[in-house]
């Protein structure tokens, strides 16, 4: 494809997998649920590299016939003069142009082309690092070589999806309720910890992807010892000062010297993704019981996708699934496996 406008616009993947142990940040698509809905809308593995979207225009000419699919915040989508659905398959010619506008609510949207693209990889993953100056944003006039076979759909209507597929799209929301577990260091806060469950935080311009900081009431520290610099999870919620908030995000170092008020559910993390400058977050305390639920149904949603949309898409045809995984790490996580689904015997 050869790119017309992507003023920030990333080629990524799920993250960087045995980065920590090693020192480095896991990074990848901040979104994580849009990014595999993306890659299984169009017949990849989950882990294939994408292309990332940050409120911005992302414009390309397709230079190969592709099957393509847009998912995360809800951006208008283009093809020539014509509109097509997001959160659904679409195929696109040779010689036509693609634009993903940015969407009203959310913040990032993932293209995902079937047999996704051939870019360069650091230790099995192509998500950027900034620490590292490792990685690839899109520029104008820039070409991005992709896997694709020619589309194997014969073009729909433009006002008409290939296929319904129930409820792909989460809800996302200005002031969105955000779930968060106890973290290491609650007990810490005594009593005040409680304030971040009855306040709005308002998000800074300065966030980003290795963190969001938050401006709102406080909980105050009640311990005076000094906090050792220890490993933080991706999710925690730091209390670095008496004026902001810090959640860290996938870019977040491996370790920190601040105290861990919470830690953001898989659910919420990618929520938090999707807000942008000047929004208001409100937190909701969840056990690890019900945050062990949410990440569950979550699974077993993206696995009945998985499954619905790899049968309508044989049905039309494609005959390659679990497309554009590069080598990965032996430490890959087994949330990238799915042993559920069995193509051999579902798509025979």
């Amino acid at each position: 494809m050869l790119i017309l406008s992507a003023a920030m616009t990333v080629v990524t993947d799920l993250g960087r997998f045995n980065g920590p142990a090693l020192g480095f940040s896991v990074n990848g698509a901040l979104d994580q649920y849009a990014a595999r809905v993306a890659n299984i809308l169009v017949g990849n593995h989950d882990n294939a590299p994408l292309l990332e979207v940050t409120a911005s225009r992302l414009s390309f000419a397709a230079e190969a016939d592709m099957l393509l699919a847009v998912a995360g915040a809800a951006s208008t989508i283009r093809v020539d003069d014509y509109s097509v659905p997001h959160h659904t398959p679409f195929s696109v010619r040779a010689g036509q142009v693609v634009t993903v506008d940015p969407a009203a609510i959310g913040l990032r949207s993932y293209l995902a082309v079937h047999g996704s693209f051939a870019v360069p990889m650091l230790l099995g993953s192509c998500a950027p690092d900034s620490m590292l100056g490792f990685g690839l944003r899109l520029e104008k006039n820039q070409r991005l070589a992709c896997n694709a076979r020619p589309a194997p759909l014969k073009h729909p209507l433009f006002d008409l999806p290939l296929f319904q597929l129930g409820q792909v799209q989460r809800r996302m929301d200005r002031s969105p309720v955000i779930d968060v577990t106890d973290g290491p260091d609650i007990d810490e806060f005594g009593a005040s910890a409680g304030l971040l469950f009855s306040n709005e935080y308002v998000v800074s311009p300065r966030s980003n992807h290795v963190g969001l900081r938050l401006a709102g009431v406080l909980p105050s520290r009640i311990s005076s010892d000094e906090v050792l610099s220890r490993g933080v999870p991706v999710g925690a919620i730091e209390v670095p000062s008496t004026t902001e908030l810090l959640v860290l995000h996938r870019g977040r170092g491996v370790t920190a010297g601040y105290p861990v008020l919470g830690v953001l559910t898989g659910p919420a993390l990618d929520a938090m993704a999707q807000v942008r400058p000047g929004h208001r977050v409100r937190f909701r305390h969840v056990t690890l019981e019900e945050a062990s639920l949410s990440q569950r149904e979550r699974q077993l949603s993206i696995a009945r996708l998985r499954q619905r949309t790899w049968e309508a898409l044989h049905a039309h045809g494609v005959g390659n699934f679990d497309a554009g995984l590069p080598p990965q790490p032996e430490t890959a996580p087994e949330s990238l496996n799915h042993p559920e689904i069995s193509l051999e015997s579902r798509l025979s």
